[in-house]
């Protein structure tokens, strides 16, 4: 069904391909899952398929792809619409009208078909996604994940042979996800239909599989096999693959009920030693390096470093808020601009951001990313903290809702919620696509304001504080980073954000080096990955030093690699007394990061407590070493490893002769 015939992408201006040497074959009626890690030619692969490389994007195809028999060198992808159906990782850069059931309508009106065929397929496909409810609303007024479902199903209902799909379920809660891989099971079963899928997320995806094909590294050629092969050399695999490569089984599994079967003996090793709190609770992680150009404030010694990423948290090394650096004077970006880090929202709203004057400045994270000690700081030795849930005893909150309620049009979005994040805390928000997460965190930065009870942040009520006063005290990294980038390169975009947060020249530079390493400051920023955006707009906002972070979907997008910097950074952050709270689907990353999990239904708090308690007793949000190795509070592979390696050491300290 798909033919590459070694094909080689190579865009104008760039020194070497995005896709070199590709030459395979995947058949009809198999689901092909294109993996690897970010930054490989992904995107671009997928985009030769449909044909929109080269003759959207420009640059030079060498080679032959054939769908359906079809050359896409001289079919162009409008000559290609009614047998190969896209969906990027954008959804709102998909939608062509405004009603979610117009939109699936709109490409089999475009193919010409009849209206009794079309009104049959509008329903079945309202069905099959779960989109009943929303059939008559704005897209607009969706959530991102309801707006990805949108997406698939405006290309389900013109029957294509072939189906390709860039991050399909990175907007999903798992439920969903669930619903829409069951959607293409049975294309692919029932249809025959051909699907290729590039996905990060690959715990959810890789079981379904009935290829893999594997894209190494920059400039090699893919590589194509079945999922337990593949799976066996690849460098981004799932937790569950990672366990099993821990615990030395063979073959590899690709599902939790495999991963069960084969999980008795590492039960057993793992039996003398249940997840010690130090264990379950996410460790503190030494900052960042800072870039060696940068300055000449020392590195914090050694003694400062509360844990490693790696390996088993310290025994009682809780990660204490530090005071944050007295803010400098903010500087507002042009005439009348609203300051970085709180943005213009799409509807012209504004996505206010700041943080706290703090009484007793000590050089923090940032701070010693840019290797340079705030103004009236001295150089002073790491004394003991405590944890946030001691701290939260005794430091004032960084943010409060009490009783809080928000109705939008006729619908009560939010009811009756009550939330007290502490300094150096990390909450992941959870729950189902539409349960209220966003418009939690729109209260929290005063994008909207309450309809019943009171929100604070730093003791201010957001919504009635000018942005220029709250710069400092929240910062909102939005689902779509695109949102806060306006500039044409990324030199351009950090300067704005020092002006903005009124920070010292090469500040912003400084934290995208240290976030996004190897990318030149004339990049524009529509030329870097959805990843790579993302850690941009975290360094615009992070330049404001504020101290409540807020994240909506941070690793949508990521690899592996890229969601473990962004975990290390956090990490740091918390431990510098940032109060983080973050929107997530993603329960590995809740697993690894948060210290407490808040999950959200129907906009009312259903479940509020430490991590190990909440996620391993919820079927949907456990992670998947919670469900292998259930009911221990076991749940990631690092804690695993950790609980191994401390086991042989005593081990072998107890066969060892004594004297």
């Amino acid at each position: 069904m798909i033919r590459f015939d070694q094909v080689s992408v190579t865009y104008d201006g760039a020194a070497h391909p995005s896709l070199r040497d590709a030459d395979f074959t995947l058949p009809e009626g198999e689901l092909t899952l294109l993996v690897g890690p970010s930054g490989v030619g992904k995107s671009t692969l997928l985009g030769a398929v449909s044909g929109l490389v080269p003759h959207f994007t420009g640059g030079t195809l060498r080679g032959r792809v054939t769908v359906a028999g079809r050359d896409t060198r001289t079919h162009r992808p409008r000559e290609l619409a009614d047998v190969v159906g896209t969906v990027g990782q954008d959804p709102s850069a998909h939608f062509v009208t405004d009603v979610v059931e117009d939109e699936l309508a709109y490409g089999m009106e475009s193919l010409g078909l009849a209206p009794a065929v079309m009104r049959r397929r509008v329903e079945e496909t309202l069905d099959l996604l779960g989109l009943n409810e929303l059939r008559d609303r704005p897209i607009a007024t969706l959530s991102g994940g309801q707006q990805q479902r949108v997406a698939i199903g405006s290309v389900l209902t013109t029957h294509p042979k072939v189906l390709v799909l860039d991050e399909p379920t990175s907007a999903l809660d798992p439920a969903a996800a669930e619903e829409v891989l069951a959607v293409l099971q049975r294309l692919v079963h029932d249809l025959g239909t051909t699907v290729l899928m590039a996905e990060h997320r690959l715990e959810r995806v890789v079981q379904y599989a009935d290829r893999v094909l594997l894209l190494p590294a920059p400039g090699e050629p893919p590589v194509l096999g079945t999922p337990s092969d593949i799976m066996a050399v690849s460098p981004v695999h799932p937790p569950v693959v990672s366990l099993g490569r821990l615990a030395g089984w063979t073959p590899l599994p690709l599902s939790i009920r495999d991963a069960r079967r084969a999980a008795a003996p590492l039960r057993a090793r793992l039996s003398g030693r249940a997840p010690a709190a130090t264990d379950t609770a996410p460790p503190a992680l030494e900052a960042l390096p800072a870039p060696p150009v940068l300055g000449a404030h020392p590195a914090p010694p050694a003694s400062e470093a509360r844990g490693s990423g790696g390996g088993a948290p310290e025994t009682g090394s809780g990660a204490a808020p530090r005071t944050l650096p007295a803010p400098p004077a903010l500087e507002a970006r042009g005439s009348g601009a609203a300051p970085r880090g709180t943005a213009e929202g799409r509807g012209g709203e504004r996505l206010r951001a700041a943080a706290p004057t703090a009484p007793t400045p000590r050089p923090g994270l940032l701070a010693r990313l840019t290797r340079r000690r705030p103004a009236g700081t001295t150089p002073t030795t790491p004394t003991p903290t405590s944890s946030p849930a001691a701290t939260a005893a005794t430091a004032a909150p960084a943010a409060t809702a009490t009783h809080l309620g928000i109705r939008r049009a006729r619908a009560e979005v939010l009811h009756d919620i009550d939330l007290t994040v502490a300094p150096g805390e990390t909450i992941a928000l959870m729950g189902r696509n539409g349960a209220g997460k966003s418009t939690l965190l729109a209260a929290l930065t005063g994008t909207l304001a309450p309809t019943t009870g009171q929100v604070a942040v730093g003791g201010l009520a957001p919504h009635r504080t000018p942005p220029a006063e709250m710069v400092r005290r929240v910062g909102l990294v939005p689902q779509e980073p695109r949102d806060l980038l306006y500039a044409d390169t990324v030199a351009a975009e950090c300067a704005a954000a020092d002006a903005d947060a009124g920070a010292a020249p090469g500040t912003c530079r400084a934290l995208v080096s240290a976030l996004l390493p190897d990318v030149p400051d004339g990049t524009h920023p529509r030329d870097l990955s959805e990843g790579q955006r993302l850690t941009l707009a975290l360094a615009l906002v992070l330049t404001g030093r504020p101290a409540l972070l807020l994240l909506d979907e941070p690793t949508r997008g990521l690899d592996y690699a890229a969601k473990a910097r962004l975990v290390e950074t956090l990490r740091a952050l918390a431990a510098d007394g940032h109060a983080i709270v973050l929107a997530t689907h993603d329960v590995e990353l809740a697993a690894e990061l948060a210290h407490r999990v808040v999950i959200l239904a129907g906009g009312e708090i259903v479940a509020d407590g430490p991590t190990a308690e909440v996620v391993v007793s919820s079927p949907a949000f456990a992670p998947q070493v919670a469900k292998i190795l259930a009911p221990d509070h076991w749940l990631t592979v690092p804690q695993v490893a950790a609980a191994l390696n401390s086991t042989e050491t005593a081990k072998e300290t107890a066969e060892e002769p004594t004297p």
